[in-house]
């Protein structure tokens, strides 16, 4: 088997160093690079293509979570996170490795033994996509969301988005840094956003209600929301119910 190539992302320059000793004590690894924030991590998997990644949970501008959403085909992680036992179950069950801080050397080596087993296999996979399903499961209320557009990754706060519209397996953020393509549900987003600043107007628009001009009626069981930036979206009958509701009308 070829050298593993190896990245680490990490904002910790303590935590970077006794990985990389530890790292460079197995001649199995090639270490390819190293980024203090996702960010950098992003471009650097996109660039450098590694075989595997060692991934802080718990970073500055974007988590490690955040960061796997935006990469289209992640390669095998192991994470490397301070995060407590209960936190830890939400990915564990998922076959991904992870080393709790502080950690000691032989730890590292049972996590590389793991990571070499599923690079063998890598063909089906590399069990991301569950990992990341099972984080939405477990998260609350978005305060935050991290999209990409090219080369630029854009932190949307929450309080900032218009409206959010279906684009089948995909939804269309409008925000007003402009819009944004996401890869999540709508049923995400109405499961994580807070249900009394967000409401559901139609099958195809979530709405922040802060953001909402006027409504008119259309035409049988049809009405349109006005949003205070121009837009118009279509209201269903089940919507104008989660509205009359909501502003209490």
């Amino acid at each position: 088997m070829d050298k593993i190539k190896t990245l680490i992302i990490d904002d910790e320059s303590l935590a970077r160093d006794l990985l990389r000793h530890f790292l460079s004590k197995d001649e199995r690894i090639e270490l390819v690079g190293e980024c203090s924030n996702g960010f950098e991590g992003v471009l650097a998997i996109q660039e450098l293509k590694p075989d595997l990644v060692f991934l802080d949970i718990q970073m500055p501008k974007i988590t490690g979570f955040e960061m796997l959403e935006l990469i289209p085909d992640p390669p095998v992680i192991i994470f490397s996170t301070a995060f407590d036992q209960y936190a830890i179950r939400a990915f564990e069950a998922n076959a991904i490795d992870y080393l709790l801080k502080p950690y000691p050397f032989e730890r590292v080596t049972v996590a590389l033994n793991k990571a070499v087993e599923k690079l063998k296999i890598k063909k089906g996979g590399s069990g991301i996509e569950q990992i990341i399903e099972t984080h939405d499961q477990t998260m609350g209320i978005l305060s935050r969301i991290v999209v990409k557009s090219g080369r630029k990754i854009q932190v949307i706060p929450v309080e900032s988005i218009y409206y959010i519209e279906s684009q089948d397996d995909f939804v269309m953020i409008y925000c007003s840094d402009g819009h944004f393509m996401k890869q999540k549900t709508m049923k995400f987003f109405e499961e994580h956003l807070d249900g009394e600043q967000f409401v559901r107007i139609h099958r195809s628009y979530l709405l922040n209600l802060t953001c909402m001009a006027e409504i008119q009626h259309y035409e049988k069981e049809s009405w349109i929301v006005l949003t205070k930036q121009g837009a118009k979206l279509k209201v269903s009958k089940g919507g104008y119910l989660n509205l009359k509701e909501k502003l209490k009308i």
